[in-house]
């Protein structure tokens, strides 16, 4: 069985981290912990760990242009300078549907802010979408139908879209047009379940294989371009979220996960739950794109 050995980036647990993005302006990890509220930047440098609050869910972020960050929160899209504080509101989605909140969301090889919606109620229907919101705030829906829309990620020659549904549970490739945005040619490339990992983040490699964090599992699985499960390898931690590749090489795979709800057998057999592990890639990542404000 292939291995990568893990440890925490920080000592802290959080109750639903998600989202981490490698910025290598600044060198340092970006994440979000959901239902806490807040961002986090963690510097590789020094180790040394920052956090904003927000007032609503902290859902999803990417990297803008301009050195700001691109946010969801609940149920608004904002760009946040983390020098300074400010932020502004571009987009809001669903906000006037209190059964569903923003969800997952990466920034395309377009330029733009992609970012799914889930229904947040116990018993969850398929009534969720995924989005594209330009640097204008334009707002474009993009696929209907979904549960929990999750795993976004973009291939590293920008054409390849690979999406994911929590509930669905399965993993599906578009074509990308990275100039337009425009999505075609959905394929349904895995079906997964509780025993192989149901599909929540994803992000993609150098060779084009695409990683999906197995929540239910705790396995990161790595399938090939045609969906083919290439390696499984297991997490310390009983719910991993998202994974993500940083450093200099790209060479670091960042995992986030959950705490929150989690079974006390699934704490006590793994008691990182909640920590965002660190640890060297079999395989560098695909840089990733960032948003076009400037």
């Amino acid at each position: 069985m292939a291995t990568i050995k893990f440890k925490p980036l920080v000592q802290n647990l959080f109750q639903m981290g998600e989202s981490p993005v490698y910025d290598e302006r600044r060198d340092a990890l970006w994440f979000c912990d959901i239902i806490g509220q807040a961002l986090y930047s963690v510097s590789l440098t020094s180790g040394d760990m920052k956090t904003w609050e927000f007032p609503s869910e902290v859902c999803s972020l990417g990297l803008a242009s301009s050195g700001r960050l691109v946010i969801a929160l609940r149920n608004d899209v904002v760009i946040f300078d983390p020098e300074t504080g400010a932020r502004q509101t571009i987009a809001s989605i669903e906000a006037g549907r209190t059964a569903t909140r923003l969800n997952d969301g990466k920034v395309g090889p377009d330029g733009a802010f992609w970012v799914g919606t889930m229904d947040d109620r116990a018993e969850k229907e398929p009534i969720a979408a995924l989005y594209r919101v330009d640097p204008n705030g334009t707002v474009e829906r993009k696929i209907d139908g979904l549960t929990i829309s999750n795993g976004l990620a973009f291939s590293p020659d920008g054409s390849t879209m690979f999406h994911s549904d929590s509930r669905g549970p399965w993993i599906d490739r578009w074509q990308l047009d990275a100039k337009t945005g425009a999505i075609a040619d959905r394929n349904r490339i895995a079906v997964l379940d509780d025993a192989s990992g149901r599909p929540d983040g994803g992000a993609t490699d150098a060779e084009g294989c695409y990683w999906s964090a197995g929540v239910s599992a705790a396995r990161l699985n790595r399938f090939s371009y045609e969906g083919k499960l290439v390696e499984s390898f297991p997490v310390p931690v009983g719910s991993p979220s998202m994974p993500c590749f940083g450093g200099a090489d790209l060479g670091t795979l960042f995992v986030t996960s959950l705490r929150h709800n989690r079974p006390k057998k699934s704490i006590e057999d793994f008691p990182l739950s909640g920590s965002v592990v660190a640890g060297k890639s079999p395989v560098a990542g695909a840089p990733v794109s960032r948003f076009r404000d400037i």
